[in-house]
């Protein structure tokens, strides 16, 4: 049985709508208000083999080259064959980063689809985005084949050809691109696997008696590791590794945040969701979630509700949890562990 089809039966228990309330009467007591306060390593390749010295000397454009620029290439961090579709381009001979970032297409998308150029340095056999003041003996160009907006289709691909054919023109290059009809249908088997095993968790927080201001919100989440995220109404708890996505989010009405007098505004609801597919189990994501919902909920007063408005029991939580292992064991064996780059780009 899929996950999604589990999260169902379980009653919604991980899909989350805002409950319309009422609005407070007069003899209720106000918002609770917030209590003001004080104020990449470096890869040493093997010795060449004997012999090598020979091929490099019969071979101009090798000879100035490190051995591990040679045959040993560092692989991309941005470009995967198991989630994008590959064009690879060749060059005579290097070529600068300007001419290349001239020459870039001017939207790095297909679509819906994003896409990246990489060029190979010819000094540090390293996979990069092209960059002034380098010079590269390759490129290659990656489309993602699937996303959370569906799979790459043959409409996308025939863009990133035209995109990816006048870059290499551009630069004076020979492209190859994948076979389309093979690229579209990677891409739908690669977005079905994607729908079986996605993962959005959420949980509603809902205020048991007096409502909050966004600073009583911002005050208590803080005690739990919560900061300031990027959008309005939104915090977020940051992950361990820098420049990771968050590991959980917690979120309030965005026009309430945006507010002159944000002081003014009462929330009664906060929604706190974990995206699965986007950390590491190592860093146990669901024990964080489970354990941020019942801490806000006694230090705001709030009750942990589900979509319709019931409160979840622990039995709700386990039965979550044993899907879950389940989940990450799949991912793992699609070689798209949860929190890998690759997972990180397959589902965005």
């Amino acid at each position: 049985m899929s996950l999604t089809t589990l999260l169902a039966i379980l009653g919604g228990l991980v899909l989350i709508a805002v409950v319309a309330h009422g609005a407070w009467t007069a003899r209720k007591a106000g918002p609770k208000r917030a209590v003001p306060l004080m104020e990449e390593p470096h890869f040493d390749g093997p010795a060449p083999a004997p012999g090598d010295e020979a091929a490099a000397a019969a071979d101009p454009l090798d000879a100035t080259l490190p051995a591990v620029a040679r045959p040993l290439r560092r692989p991309s961090a941005r470009i995967d064959a198991l989630i994008d579709a590959i064009a690879t381009i060749t060059v005579e001979a290097p070529i600068s980063g300007e001419l290349a970032l001239q020459h870039q297409p001017g939207s790095r998308r297909a679509g819906t689809k994003p896409l990246q150029i990489e060029g190979l340095n010819a000094e540090t056999g390293a996979w990069e985005l092209p960059a002034p003041g380098q010079r590269y003996s390759e490129f290659q160009a990656g489309l993602k084949m699937a996303n959370r907006s569906g799979a790459l289709n043959e409409i996308e691909y025939s863009e990133f050809v035209q995109k990816i054919q006048a870059f290499a023109d551009g630069i004076g290059g020979f492209v190859q691109f994948p076979d389309m009809l093979d690229v579209v249908a990677r891409a739908r088997e690669l977005d079905q696997f994607a729908a079986g095993h996605d993962a959005q968790l959420a949980l509603l927080l809902r205020a048991k008696g007096a409502a909050w201001t966004p600073g009583f919100v911002q005050q208590a989440a803080g005690r739990h590791g919560f900061v300031a995220g990027a959008l309005p109404g939104r915090l977020v708890m940051p992950a361990m590794e820098e420049g990771a996505p968050p590991v959980l989010t917690l979120q309030f009405d965005a026009q309430a945040a945006l507010a002159d007098d944000p002081e003014a505004q009462s929330l009664r609801e906060l929604t706190l969701a974990l995206d699965v597919p986007q950390t590491s189990s190592d860093q146990e994501p669901f024990a964080a979630w489970q354990e941020a919902a019942r801490s806000l909920a006694r230090d705001l007063e709030a009750e942990v509700c589900d979509d319709r408005g019931q409160v979840l029991g622990l039995h709700a939580f386990a039965s979550i949890d044993v899907e879950l292992k389940k989940l990450y064991e799949a991912l793992a064996e699609r070689d798209l562990a949860a929190g890998s780059p690759a997972a990180r780009r397959l589902f965005s």
